[in-house]
């Protein structure tokens, strides 16, 4: 019960750095695997990885769906003293990412050239994106059940065993990528093949904790189960939107360049999509680190500490910003050479895409961080809003008028907008249900 007596920013800054090494080693498998895809392959291997970016979405997604929306249920329920309640939680989230791992295998089993077809792949990409998923396709489940048991070994004591399953999974990613890419010469194969092993690696680390002293994880069939798999559903649907979101976001930005700007800026958008996805396994390390702390004491109605834990969270979220737009401000060819063997036509264009779109990274952690903020309270519509107005209504549509509007170059802009609209009524929400903790009881 540290979460409820211990001493908070030494609690909130333990959970940020077990939870900031999970998510930038989550964030490894797509930039090594596109950066060794890239150098083997050249810009139409950066160019498939980005085609296959909403496959991973998709299955991320699914996973936190159950595991973000179930461990918030969980830790509320044990800040409340609900042993028989928490436990069912974990069974149900349990039982419902195994429905949804089941569902998801089938589709992109069967069904994957319509979809990479879908998310912008041509005829060249199109081999290339399924040499990929090949291999990756027989371990679909692994992946959900990843970033499901990860929610739940922080939310049960234990974070540094869930950047441990993550760590081992993504060094062996690495070095795989490595020797199946280039010893091997097996190329974009390779690289979905290094993806495929490290995640089950990841898993089998995982699963230790169910041997481990500290499990309090226990299977109990839950009463009334479609009622508490509709609340995970609802309490997880903000996390789960950010990353489908980004798949409906990437196949946007896909098509619109492809049809505008060719097939280099492409692969130009391939490293923003790796790089993004570094920038919001950040934020996700902010929100995932405060969630445990935040919901079991909202459940005891320790708002003191809760406010503490939002205001270490807050400085977290500015650090990475800042980080962030620093680095792609002042590197942007950098990355370039990091992702891919480019020409000079890459090179000239690259800079501009990267820094116009890097602005977003300003205001990205703290929104994405807003909405584990808002699950944390139980204000799953305050989250559903802010998922829902940047991942698609605003996003979306500016996508779609801004190169009609202003010339296919403002596509960049999309996001940086988006991000800055939706941080004033972040802001606003943040202090205004803040503001409100308690008042009921006083009252």
């Amino acid at each position: 019960m540290d979460l409820l007596t211990g001493n908070v920013k030494k609690l909130y800054f333990r959970y940020l750095g077990a939870a900031f090494g999970s998510a930038i080693i989550s964030s490894i498998y797509g930039l090594v695997d596109t950066a060794m895809v890239g150098q083997y392959h050249g810009p139409q291997g950066a160019a498939a990885m980005a085609v296959v970016a909403p496959v991973w979405n998709i299955i991320y997604s699914l996973g936190l769906l159950a595991g973000i929306g179930g461990s918030v249920l969980f830790s509320t329920a044990r800040g409340q003293g609900q042993s028989r309640q928490e436990r069912e939680y974990f069974s149900a989230a349990l039982l419902g990412v195994s429905g949804l791992a089941i569902i998801s295998w089938l589709v992109i089993f069967l069904l994957d050239a319509p979809l990479l077809t879908l998310f912008g792949a041509d005829q060249a990409l199109l081999p290339l994106a399924q040499a990929y998923l090949l291999p990756v396709k027989w371990v679909v489940p692994v992946f959900l059940f990843n970033q499901m048991l990860a929610a739940f070994l922080r939310n049960d004591g234990d974070p540094g065993r869930a950047a441990a399953a993550v760590l081992s999974g993504g060094i062996f990613n690495i070095f795989g990528d490595y020797f199946f890419v280039f010893v091997l010469d097996m190329g974009i194969f390779g690289a979905g093949l290094a993806t495929a092993i490290g995640s089950v690696i990841s898993l089998l680390v995982a699963l230790t904790h169910f041997l481990s002293p500290k499990n309090t994880l226990r299977f109990l069939w839950p009463s009334r189960l479609p009622q508490k798999l509709r609340a995970i559903l609802v309490t997880g649907f903000s996390t789960f939107f950010i990353d489908i979101a980004m798949g409906i976001l990437t196949t946007l930005f896909n098509r619109q360049i492809m049809s505008c700007l060719g097939t280099d800026a492409l692969a130009v958008y391939g490293i923003i999509v790796n790089v993004s996805t570094i920038v919001q396994c950040c934020a996700y390390s902010v929100g995932q680190s405060a969630q445990p702390i935040l919901s079991i004491n909202f459940g005891a109605h320790q708002w003191d500490r809760l406010r503490q834990t939002l205001r270490y969270a807050l400085w977290a979220a500015a650090f990475f910003s800042l980080a962030w737009t620093a680095l792609i401000w002042a590197a942007p060819n950098g990355f370039v050479r990091i992702f891919m063997d480019a020409g000079p036509d890459i090179y000239a264009i690259a800079p501009a895409i990267l820094r116009t779109y890097g602005l977003s990274f300003l205001l990205l952690p703290l929104n994405i961080f807003s909405t584990y903020y808002f699950q944390s309270l139980l204000r799953p519509a305050a989250a559903f809003f802010v998922s829902v107005a940047r991942g698609l209504v605003i996003s979306g549509g500016l996508i779609l008028a801004l190169p009609a509007l202003l010339g296919p170059e403002a596509v960049w802009l999309a996001m940086p907008v988006t991000e800055g609209v939706v941080a004033l009524a972040v802001v606003l929400l943040i202090r205004r249900y803040t503001g409100g903790l308690g008042r009921a009881e006083v009252g």
